[in-house]
């Protein structure tokens, strides 16, 4: 048995005339963030922390911002894809962990939909999925409300 962890991290920035997709749910704020998907931060985030930890590349190298097919795309889709993947590659998801840096809107009320999506879009139960929102207190480009940063770590195993 084989067990891997992989780390991601992805930040958008704030922008008028998009919606705000977090983790596949889209949340009522007068901005969305920019993205040439839809912009969905913290799926971004799950998706590199899997790919990392299956040793798979990155969002980039799978999904390339050069091909079309990916513009505007619902990001929770790729996950799926990503998770297939790994799988395909001899990796189970077994958690993931993740935390969303936002100073608005607040999310807190969107956390257990946002759960219920990951989960569902990497066919796996809730409980092997957490989601967590912060603030950074006023500080930097997220304290200033001028986008969001998402982080996530997946833990996969092997059986090979």
């Amino acid at each position: 048995m084989s067990i891997r962890f992989g780390i991601g991290v992805d930040v958008h920035p704030f922008v008028y005339g998009e919606s705000l997709v977090l983790g596949g749910v889209n949340v009522p704020h007068i901005q969305g963030l920019a993205g040439y998907s839809d912009g969905d931060a913290l799926t971004h985030a799950v998706i590199d922390a899997l790919l990392g930890a299956a040793g798979l590349g990155d969002i980039g190298t799978q999904f390339p911002s050069s091909d079309e097919k990916y513009r505007g795309a619902a990001s929770v889709g790729m996950l799926t894809q990503v998770v297939d993947m790994i799988s395909e590659h001899d990796w189970q998801l077994q958690y993931v962990d993740s935390t969303i840096l936002a100073e608005q809107p607040l999310l807190g009320p969107y956390i257990g939909e946002i759960r219920v999506a990951l989960a569902s879009a990497m066919h796996v139960t809730n409980d092997l999925v957490s989601v967590k929102a912060t603030t950074t207190d006023g500080l930097g480009f997220v304290g200033r409300s001028q986008g969001i940063a998402c982080m996530a770590v997946a833990t996969v195993e092997t059986l090979t």
